[in-house]
């Protein structure tokens, strides 16, 4: 024989539903809230992240133009006709690349376009900007090849070709711009900022090995700079502490 629910049992499920469709809504809208807000850091705000083996790794709110280090370093792809310029690269007010061309009148995209400069993954060119151009005194493009072909884990290599240019060069600081959110690629921001402090740290870790064997002589690189802006400062920073504690423990 079945029972027909009681009236009060039947209000007592109605409610209990009632009261968590409420809070699932309420955690929800919070959820798109915070995912939705971006957290804007104030341009020129810089961030000591964490020190290893005597070298200082520090986040900076600032374009490749305008940072002030000895050494900029910034990263390209393969050309594609304006492929910096257009959408779905960053627009131009915030667009780091842009800037770093347009200071150098242009000559970035000429060298790419003309295929004299081409991006090949881990391809390097030198440049010494005129004087005032930019901030730093010399600028070193490094190439990451196919923008079809991009995943995270090529920064890593790209931040071991960085510090060891950097040593080979023998400044004691330098910044880097990944330059990924400028070309349009929908990066994770925490993980190639972790990938490029990897490489940076492997690549000083072989320096000093060298250093150890008598192999090596010059002078020490204290400082590397990775650069990113004002939305995207404290997630990459996030990554930038992961790396640096995955060396430590």
């Amino acid at each position: 024989m079945h029972h027909k629910p009681h009236l009060q049992q039947i209000f007592a499920s109605l409610l209990s539903m009632f009261l968590l469709l409420s809070i699932n809504s309420s955690i929800n809208a919070q959820q798109t809230t915070k995912d939705n807000t971006s957290k804007s850091t104030p341009e020129g705000t810089a961030q000591l992240w964490g020190v290893i083996d005597g070298l200082s790794i520090e986040g900076l709110v600032e374009g490749p133009a305008t940072a002030t280090v000895p050494l900029q370093i910034a990263c390209v792809f393969e050309y594609t006709e304006g492929d910096i310029f257009n959408p779905p690269a960053l627009p131009a007010a915030i667009n780091g690349m842009v800037h770093l061309d347009k200071a150098l009148n242009g000559q970035i995209t000429e060298l790419r376009k003309s295929g004299k400069f081409a991006g090949h993954f881990l391809e390097t060119l030198l440049i010494e900007p005129p004087k005032g151009a930019i901030k730093a005194r010399q600028l070193l493009l490094i190439g990451l090849g196919d923008r079809n072909k991009f995943n995270a884990d090529l920064m890593i290599s790209v931040g071991r070709v960085a510090f060891r240019e950097a040593a080979r060069l023998s400044v004691k600081s330098f910044a880097i711009a990944s330059d990924l959110k400028d070309a349009g690629i929908d990066s994770p921001t925490a993980l190639v900022a972790a990938n490029i402090t990897k490489g940076i740290i492997d690549a000083l870790h072989t320096q000093l090995y060298l250093k150890d064997k008598k192999l090596y002589s010059g002078s020490p690189v204290v400082k590397a700079v990775l650069l990113a802006g004002p939305s995207f400062f404290i997630t990459a920073g996030v990554g930038i502490k992961a790396a640096i504690d995955s060396f430590k423990n």
